[in-house]
């Protein structure tokens, strides 16, 4: 049975490498999680004379030094003083020289969002008319190169190791406290300690550099670390580093006094061990809760704890699975795991589905806000392909709930049989121990009987004469000292040679249990299932790494709906918008159309169409018509629109720049005499 358990095993670990190899190197770097939804001048606009400063609005807060907002002339020269203003908000501005040319400028921004994740981008405009420009604006990107890859692999290892240490460690004192025992499982914990305190340490160090330059020299800059160490994220890593301190005390006690201790003494200490690893691990979770996606946009305050308690759910399933797996397949022979721990992990797993499920519902609404952004959005595709790794789970893990079980159901039968064979053998021992002690009696008996004999035969001899009497003592010690010698020699070997035979005894006998464990078929069947487990879980966690590292989709629609996403895409015409708006200002000419049309009715330049027209359809003049642009759900605007005459009852303007899309007002302010006038104003969507 072992032999056909090999090279499945081997299969299913290769597919499943391969699965979270192509997940991983189809994820890219680290995706702003802050998007550009607004700026002053807008992308590609052409403006009459040079403007005092630009100005950049983002979809959440966001951080700058000195360096983070550039504008360049078309040499390449920068023209801006190099100091933003608008600290800690959503809107950042920089002046620009006086008497700039015309010509075509380009902005570069690089700014950290409050969710600790680097963006940025760049885009032109012109003054005058646009130009030749020497500037490149292709590739910028923050968080790539050698120590953006570098920094995403210590990503992927932190939240493996929390996973293995937070899990392994529930496993053992929640399903399995004789575990505490086992090298593999101490062994397995310990290394997600590790791996969790180094890549904690590997990301503190190439924070600096992660978020700014990207050098790999800048790493080793104590004064760049030092910037870091004020920030949120380097807070929320020192505090990670200090919880795992306590965490090396937990595994100390877990793996020392609590394992020497007996089943009853265990049970006291195992409330205390409860109770302190569950405030590490919570402390942990939020670590990563302060300063991800949770820690900033809607319900900020009940999205942190509700993340802390979904990460937790995910390591106490995912880690305690791993740690099952490990301990079948690695365990020893003479301590396999029992029918009651895997029962007990079933009903912990259960219970995590559960937050599991709750949780990534209140998340999924909160960072999609739409069920659009489930399809037309990265991040809503990464959680749709979650979501079916989880229901796959969900769906192996009933098969491990089966031969569970089947598990428990047998173990009673094996109990019995084995007390059966332990019986049949001792009666068998017994019997032997007659024989042996009836066979000793006959022994001694013959013994005495020789003792006798020999006692006889000495006092014969003693009546011959004392010299050779004599002579046969020295001859009979001579070889009493002979033989005692070579009894010790004896001796020696023999007892090399019992040890040898018991630690030859002792590997045969575990490598008998191990076949007789490895027979059952329930064990078997079990051992299978978790193993599909382990490997769906292992790519499950790398989609939920992935997903931390992807802007969310109510960001991405945002940005969308802005007219520029996060790699600054502007968004698509949706078509010229036609509004009829009838008027009356009262006087004897004062009845009439207003027919406005906005062509095409995007965010970004539009032409503006204005026509006046009496109820029969003609057109006809009035000595003025003014039009206001306003967004009040985004408190924007009025924006003044003067349209130039160009016919009877027909006005034009060009150039119109509509900043963001959604739901905008248009007031027109039609004045018929000196007098007389009146403002209507209609609603219509743009972008």
């Amino acid at each position: 049975m072992t032999k056909t358990i090999a090279p499945r095993v081997r299969t299913l670990v290769l597919l499943l490498l391969a699965a979270a190899c192509a997940l991983l190197a189809g994820a890219g770097p680290a995706s702003a999680h802050a998007a550009l939804t607004g700026s002053d001048p807008r992308e590609g606009a052409v403006v009459d004379k040079a403007p005092a400063q630009v100005s950049l609005t983002f979809s959440e807060s966001v951080s700058m030094d000195d360096d983070s907002l550039r504008v360049l002339d078309p040499k390449g020269k920068r023209v801006d003083d190099g100091k933003p203003s608008g600290t800690g908000g959503t809107t950042y501005s920089v002046k620009l020289h006086a008497g700039l040319p015309d010509g075509t400028y380009t902005v570069t921004y690089q700014v950290v969002s409050a969710d600790s994740h680097p963006v940025s981008g760049a885009y032109t405009f012109s003054v005058g008319a646009p130009s030749e420009t020497s500037v490149t604006v292709s590739g910028q990107g923050a968080g790539g190169g050698f120590v953006g890859g570098l920094y995403g692999v210590g990503r992927y290892v932190s939240y493996a190791g929390f996973a293995v240490l937070v899990g392994g460690a529930a496993f053992v004192l929640a399903c399995w406290p004789r575990g505490s025992g086992v090298r593999v499982v101490q062994r397995f914990v310990v290394s997600g300690w590790l791996s969790l305190t180094a890549a904690t340490l590997l990301l503190l160090l190439l924070r600096g550099s992660y978020t700014g330059s990207g050098k790999v020299a800048d790493v080793f800059d104590l004064g760049l670390l030092g910037e870091v160490l004020q920030t949120k994220a380097g807070a929320a890593l020192v505090s990670r580093l200090l919880l795992l301190a306590a965490a090396a005390l937990f595994i100390a006690v877990l793996f020392g006094a609590y394992d020497k201790r007996e089943d009853e003494e265990r049970r006291d200490l195992t409330f205390g061990l409860a109770v302190g690893g569950s405030v590490v691990a919570v402390g942990l979770a939020a670590t990563w809760a302060m300063s991800e996606h949770a820690s900033v946009g809607l319900q900020a305050g009940l999205a942190m704890p509700v993340d802390v308690v979904h990460l937790i759910a995910v390591a106490t399933w995912l880690g305690g699975l791993t740690a099952l797996l490990v301990a079948l397949y690695r365990g020893p022979a003479d301590t396999p795991v029992p029918a009651l721990a895997v029962s007990r992990f079933s009903r912990v797993a259960f219970g995590s589905v559960i937050a599991l499920v709750v949780t990534g519902t209140y998340q999924s609404w909160r960072q999609l806000g739409s069920w659009t952004a489930f399809t037309d959005t990265r991040y809503g595709q990464l959680l749709l392909v979650k979501i079916g790794l989880v229901a796959v789970l969900v769906g192996v893990a009933y098969f491990s709930r089966r031969w569970t079980a089947q598990l428990a159901e047998a173990t009673p039968a094996v109990a019995r049989s084995a007390a059966a064979r332990r019986a049949e053998k001792g009666e068998k021992g017994a019997g032997k121990a007659s024989t042996k002690a009836s066979g000793n009696a006959s022994a001694k008996a013959g013994a005495k009987a020789g003792t006798k004999a020999s006692g006889n035969s000495s006092a014969k001899a003693g009546t011959k004469p004392g010299t050779k009497a004599s002579g046969n003592a020295k001859v009979a010690a001579k070889e009493s000292g002979t033989a005692k010698g070579s009894g010790t020699v004896k001796g020696a070997g023999g007892s090399q040679r019992a040890a040898q035979l018991a630690r030859q005894r002792a590997a045969v006998d575990a490598a008998r249990q191990k076949r007789q464990r490895d027979a059952d078929p329930n064990r078997f069947g079990l051992r299978r299932s978790v193993l599909a487990e382990a490997g769906i879980a292992v790519v499950l966690l790398v989609v939920t790494t992935v997903l931390t590292q992807t802007e969310p989709g109510r960001t991405e629609e945002e940005a969308k709906a802005a007219g520029t996403s996060s790699a600054g895409s502007s968004a698509p015409a949706t078509g010229a918008v036609t509004l009829d708006m009838p008027f009356d200002t009262g006087s004897q000419n004062g009845k009439g159309v207003v027919r406005v049309e906005l062509d095409p009715a995007r965010v970004g330049v539009n032409d503006l169409h204005l026509y006046v027209e009496r109820s029969d359809g003609t057109a006809f003049d009035i000595p003025e018509v003014k039009v206001a642009l306003t967004q009040k759900a985004k408190d924007i605007g009025p924006l003044p629109v003067a349209p130039d005459h160009i016919t009877t009852g027909h006005w034009s303007a060009s150039g119109v720049q509509i900043p963001m899309a959604g739901d905008w007002e248009v007031a027109v302010t039609v004045r018929t005499s000196d007098i007389d006038q009146v403002t209507i104003s209609k609603n219509t969507q743009i972008g």
